[in-house]
């Protein structure tokens, strides 16, 4: 009797030490990265200027009023006179008037951060000067690089002096920058004080620490994570929007579903009114969306990971937009994204990423075919904004001297039995914590990565404070990237 107890207790103990050891296992993740050839980073290696427009504005934060009005006014006079000479013209990317006008734009903005009074005023030519730059962009050759870094420039770079200005106004600003008035045909609702249409491709950014990645993992670094295409039901104009998400693949949700997922930002993108497509048939904008909203609810799209935009059986975000519209005979993004940092690559790497010419968020701004009609953002959380774009910044830095994503090997066992219980939800067309399409390593690096973020941003978070107290104002981007570099583990390398 002994005996026959005696055996179950050794065994069944043996018995799981070794699935326990076999499941310890590593497995390399056989990822092959198609890298794009020739393109490099933008990089805007102005550092000098940064510090001369942040002196500028210190220096204006001691300035009597009256002063800092005649001095924006002046400037604002000078910068109207190249917009009336420009406006109406056609404009090429290298355009001397245009650079100008962008100088005088920067330079406006570091005396308006100190005199907020004139901050809706700023807000309106930035408007004005983001509608002309996008007008003159429809005769410029998006696939030539210098047409590319003079359009992302001139955008990226207004966008940036307009939210520095907003960083360091303590008056409430409308979280609504209306941007263009794009006629469309389509039904419409309304989004947070904005008037959408069917076929409007909202593109935002998360609350999280990945969305941060996504929207500065580019050759093109942005402010969007996350592209959604908004379907309206004719007749109720109810709206929808149709997205792919990691956990659940492409998916539909109500307004008040997409409002619940955290957004930071978001920005209306509508196709122009004047594509030949479009003028041939108004409707084509709506037919794409009803497309894709009705072929998420006949078949399950899995999230690609890969953001492979040629393979329909699996979709990322942007590819919900592009395959939409590309049924309808539009080709979204002229211009591929790519990525090519090795940096970038090796982080995105990390969650299956193996296609680094592709379609990122951030891009779709700069495609000539789209109007912004308008943005919103929270203006409270812009500083958290900033400070996870800062983290993610030094990240890739470290990631680009050959820092690798680790995990705690001890926990591959758990994490392989949560994908397997994943993979059985996922028959049966649920989620679980593994999001499908993930393996057990990738998800284990997904938490480590998030974690370390995390650690480096409580720690710029302690410096912004101590900035604060020192110097009497929110320290600009350019100085949260100095924090975050030096608080990142690689820092001394």
């Amino acid at each position: 009797m002994k005996k026959t107890i005696y055996k179950p207790l050794v065994f069944v103990p043996s018995l799981l030490i070794i699935i326990f050891l076999i499941l310890m296992i590593p497995v390399q993740d056989d990822i092959q990265v198609k890298r794009p050839g020739e393109s490099v980073p933008f990089i805007w290696d102005q550092d000098n200027r940064w510090e001369s427009l942040e002196s500028s504005f210190t220096q204006a934060l001691r300035e009597e009023d009256e002063v800092l009005k005649q001095r924006i006014d002046s400037l604002n006079k000078e910068a109207d006179k190249i917009y009336l000479q420009l406006n109406g013209t056609e404009i090429r990317p290298g355009s001397e008037e245009l650079k100008n006008l962008l100088d005088l734009f920067f330079e406006t903005g570091s005396y308006v951060a100190a005199f907020p009074e004139e901050t809706t005023g700023f807000l309106d030519r930035y408007s004005r000067y983001r509608r002309l730059v996008k007008k003159a962009s429809v005769s410029w050759d998006i696939e030539d690089r210098k047409s590319r870094d003079a359009l992302y420039k001139y955008l990226y770079g207004m966008r940036a002096a307009a939210e520095e200005v907003l960083l360091q106004s303590e008056s409430p600003i409308d979280p609504v920058l209306y941007v263009d008035e794009v006629a469309s045909e389509t039904p419409s609702t309304d989004i947070l004080g904005i008037e959408v249409h069917s076929g409007d491709l909202l593109v935002s950014r998360g609350g999280a620490e990945v969305s941060a990645l996504i929207s500065r993992g580019n050759d093109f670094p942005g402010n969007f994570s996350h592209v959604a295409l908004i379907y309206i039901e004719e007749g109720t104009n109810i709206p929808y929007l149709v997205e792919a998400h990691i956990e659940r693949g492409v998916a539909i949700a109500t307004l008040e579903e997409y409002l619940r997922d955290r957004k930071l930002r978001f920005m209306v993108l509508r196709p122009r009114p004047d594509l030949p497509e479009i003028m041939e048939d108004p409707m084509i904008p709506h037919k794409a969306a009803k497309l894709m909203f009705e072929e998420v609810q006949n078949r399950h799209i899995p999230y690609d990971f890969k953001m492979d935009f040629y393979d329909e059986e699996a979709m990322f975000c942007s590819e919900v937009g592009s395959y939409a519209y590309a049924s309808e005979g539009i080709t979204l993004w002229q211009a591929e994204s790519t990525i090519s940092s090795d940096g970038i690559v090796r982080l995105l790497k990390t969650f299956g990423v193996e296609n680094f010419v592709t379609q990122m968020p951030s891009d779709l701004e700069y495609d000539p075919q789209l109007s912004v009609v308008a943005e919103w953002r929270d203006t409270e959380s812009l500083m958290e904004d900033h400070v996870y774009n800062a983290v993610i910044d030094a990240m890739l830095v470290c990631a680009g001297q050959g820092k690798e994503v680790d995990y705690n090997a001890w926990y591959l066992p758990l994490a392989r039995v949560l994908k397997g219980y994943s993979m059985i939800l996922n028959l049966f067309e649920n989620h679980g914590p593994v999001p499908e399409g993930m393996s057990a390593t990738q998800a284990l690096k997904n938490n480590s990565f998030v974690d370390e973020h995390a650690t480096y941003k409580e720690e710029v978070y302690s410096k912004v404070e101590s900035f604060k107290k020192e110097r009497g104002y929110n320290p600009p981007y350019w100085e949260l990237v100095k924090m975050a570099e030096n608080t990142t583990s690689c820092s001394e390398n």
